[in-house]
């Protein structure tokens, strides 16, 4: 049997026993939606998968896919394909843990507890939606590409309520979030919650990013320098609701050679508060939204449809 065993393996490699698949991931769900995530299609924390999977082989384990490009580009899920709806540019889009892949999906592995979520959505605004925050509690728990990151506040008060609210909610995770001022140093490999009003948070170049629009920044609200005023906009980038006092907002974005940073920010003390509660409140709160403004203690999810 000993002198048996190398002649098995070599045979079992020419026919694919099966040996050698790999383990399969454990913890793993998919999201499978349209619209940023206001229509569900596929949503399942018990995929089917195997071992040693893509995203896209997960992907075609659990819904119908036809692809382009030689099977390298999502086409069509479910029926439902990329091209034009309503005069608009559609596609279908995909996110690891809450982060845009870097890679086809064909080319990024699934790991443990990995959130997959594929997404149809109109592309006018923007091509790149760099982080999402509607696959809490990821980013924090498994990071990237396998590899749990590292973990810090930065705050305006860094020793006041909402910073340690939102230490304290890290915390329940598991986690041993750092905690420093707004301005610090941000690292390559670290993921960022910064906390505080806008006046103080703009001068993060990561943060900076939301003055300027979904292009720049993949989220669809803008901020007014003084902070006072948040535009939640529609999915072409066009003013769709003004929001004023009491505004909360929960966002996530990324800058080049960084690792995503989210954004807890209000137009006053009240929306600050707002956006560390709707953080605080997970899953329940965020789930499927690619961010999310809070007005007079309703949530608006963003871009608004």
């Amino acid at each position: 049997m000993r002198r048996a065993a190398p002649l098995l393996l070599a045979l079992c490699a020419l026919a694919g026993c099966g040996l050698g698949a790999g383990r399969s991931a454990s913890g793993v769900s998919l999201t499978v939606s349209e619209d940023f995530g206001a229509h569900p299609l596929v949503q399942t924390d018990q995929p089917r998968h195997g071992g040693s999977d893509t995203v896209m082989r997960l992907l075609e384990r659990n819904a119908r896919v036809s692809t382009r490009y030689g099977g390298g580009f999502v086409q069509s899920i479910d029926g439902r394909a990329g091209g034009r709806s309503a005069g608009s540019p559609v596609d279908w889009f995909y996110y690891v843990n809450g982060i845009e892949a870097p890679r086809g999906a064909t080319s990024t592995k699934v790991h443990d507890g990995d959130r997959v979520w594929w997404d149809r959505h109109d592309w006018r605004a923007t091509m790149s939606i760099p982080a999402v925050v509607g696959s809490f509690p990821e980013p924090f728990l498994h990071g990237s590409d396998g590899k749990r990151l590292p973990v810090r506040i930065e705050c305006a008060q860094p020793q006041g309520a909402d910073c340690n609210h939102v230490s304290d909610e890290l915390v329940k995770l598991g986690l041993v979030p750092g905690k420093a001022a707004i301005g610090s140093d941000p690292g390559q490999d670290t993921l960022r919650v910064l906390v505080g009003p806008w006046p103080a948070l703009r001068a993060d170049r990561a943060a900076a990013l939301l003055e300027k629009g979904p292009r720049a920044s993949g989220v669809y609200a803008q901020i007014s320098a003084d902070g006072r005023r948040i535009d939640a906009l529609d999915a072409g980038g066009k003013l769709a609701r003004r929001l004023g006092p009491g505004t909360g907002l929960v966002a996530a974005t990324r800058l080049s050679g960084q690792e995503p940073a989210w954004i807890l920010t209000g137009t006053d003390p009240a929306g600050v508060g707002a956006a560390v509660s709707a953080f605080g409140q997970g899953e329940t709160t965020l789930g499927d939204k690619f961010a999310l403004a809070i007005s007079n203690g309703l949530g608006v999810g963003l871009p608004v449809p």
